[in-house]
């Protein structure tokens, strides 16, 4: 994937929006939230000035006008150029076709998850998980408003999507906090005789693994195999 000239992703849903017809960029920003599509790209309304500033500047959408409503600023009115439109189709093809790392925050504090006590672990993924199934049920709330004006889900199939992956997270963080309370996941025992021995020896962690037979037993000679720049 080369990296694109104007690679904010609400370029790409501006590049949406002008594919439909010309518009300002309030307009943009108004459509936008009244579709619901701010739920599935960040908006803000100062950076899309400088996105559309920046999407002229390389030739991908112009000025095709100047409006005036009431006693309101001027407002310019842009159009998509056939660059423009050539970079949209691009760019929609490469995000429904091609995989990219998404780097989760839930998966980046799993990585560090040792560093808590595992109780205090299992209490943060269990009030993650609440907060997470009441985004689901207002997503879910949502729905039942759009399908009982009869909108086709197509128009909104980001949004299950977005539940989706919600359900799976929240299952996920359950099953973990469980796993960890009851010392099913493999390697908790050690994780969590290791916080006791920090608590009552008031050493570090690293000074534990320089002799872990000493301070674990011989359930944990395994201890001695780890390369000495992963302690």
């Amino acid at each position: 994937m080369g990296r694109r000239k104007v690679g904010n992703p609400l370029a790409f849903a501006v590049l949406g929006s002008l594919g439909e017809r010309p518009m300002h960029p309030y307009e943009i920003s108004t459509m936008l939230k009244a579709r619901g599509k701010d739920g599935s790209i960040k908006l803000n309304y100062g950076s899309l000035y400088s996105v559309v500033t920046a999407l002229e500047k390389n030739g991908f959408v112009e000025a095709v006008e100047t409006v005036r409503e009431g006693n309101r600023p001027e407002r310019t009115v842009y159009a998509i150029t056939q660059a423009g439109r050539e970079e949209f189709d691009d760019w929609l093809a490469e995000l429904l076709g091609t995989p990219e790392k998404d780097f989760s925050q839930l998966e980046a504090g799993l990585a560090y998850l040792p560093a808590f006590a595992p109780d205090r672990v299992a209490e943060l993924l269990e009030r993650r998980a609440g907060v997470l199934e009441q985004e689901i049920a207002k997503l879910e709330g949502m729905h039942d408003v759009m399908r009982s004006k009869k909108l086709p889900e197509v128009f909104w199939i980001e949004s299950e999507f977005r539940v989706e992956l919600l359900r799976t997270e929240v299952r996920f963080a359950r099953r973990l906090a469980e796993r960890i309370r009851t010392d099913d996941l493999e390697g908790t025992a050690f994780w969590r005789r290791t916080h006791d021995l920090v608590a009552e020896l008031g050493v570090q962690p690293a000074d534990l693994l320089k002799d872990p037979v000493k301070y674990f037993g011989d359930d944990f000679a395994w201890l001695r195999e780890v390369p000495p720049e992963a302690q």
